[in-house]
């Protein structure tokens, strides 16, 4: 069978609730492998929901619906605080990205509570904000941004990461509506172990199966490098 757009491979998903230090509650699902101990766990973080962002933005989604089954990984995904989706509202309000970060802290705590390995955060959009403003916890092993604008996150969180020391890799699509391959490059360059990758003929919202299959592979590739590439076909 081909490996489609709409395909949905076996894993053990729950719906779970994540439980902030200023508290509130957010809506979520854990989706693992479905045999076995994951190699490694992505901690989603999805896009400006003031724009539709929400833990089932698509990219984010299939990585729920794939990477389970063909690379071994946990995919934890969330609304962050006042976000809805099919799953429900998180509760709270949209905070411009400075109380989400008891959102980023809450799904660290989950994720350790119930020892998930190898945490990773993989944000897109606003999410890539989140990520590299609150993501320096000892618990993460890396971060993987998708489109990252760098508006609510400055130079000074980018020196932060590379103080963090921890890896980070940018996927940034040829025609992004905020930030190309050559400016990322730029900016990025305050993080000595940080590494940017153009995609040709990609756009902001990486519509399109092959350009989902292009940002599965990337985060595979680093995540769980044993199960790079990723097949086409079950």
């Amino acid at each position: 069978m081909d490996i489609r757009a709409s395909t949905v491979l076996p894993a053990v998903r729950e719906d779970i609730e994540l439980h902030t230090a200023d508290g509130l509650t957010l809506v979520g699902e854990l989706a693992t492998p479905p045999e076995g101990r994951p190699a490694a766990t992505l901690i989603c973080l999805h896009p400006l929901p003031t724009a539709e962002g929400m833990m089932d933005s698509h990219v984010l989604r299939k990585a729920s619906y794939r990477l389970p089954a063909l690379a071994d990984l946990a995919v934890l995904r969330f609304n962050t605080r006042g976000t809805a989706s099919d799953r429900g509202r998180s509760e709270g309000a949209f905070d411009e990205g400075e109380g989400e970060r008891f959102d980023v802290a809450a799904a660290l705590e989950y994720a350790e509570f119930y020892d998930l390995p190898n945490p990773w955060l993989l944000g897109w959009s606003f999410g890539t904000e989140l990520a590299l403003k609150w993501g320096h916890d000892p618990l993460v092993q890396g971060a993987i941004l998708l489109s990252p604008p760098l508006k609510r996150a400055g130079d000074a969180d980018l020196d932060a990461w590379a103080a963090f020391g921890r890896p980070l890799v940018a996927l940034v699509p040829e025609f992004d509506d905020y930030l190309r391959p050559e400016e990322a490059r730029e900016r990025f360059a305050r993080v000595p172990q940080a590494e940017v990758v153009g995609v040709e003929g990609a756009k902001h919202l990486w519509v399109g199966e092959p350009y989902v299959r292009i940002v599965l592979n990337e985060i595979v590739k680093r995540v769980n490098p044993a199960a790079h590439p990723l097949p086409t076909q079950v």
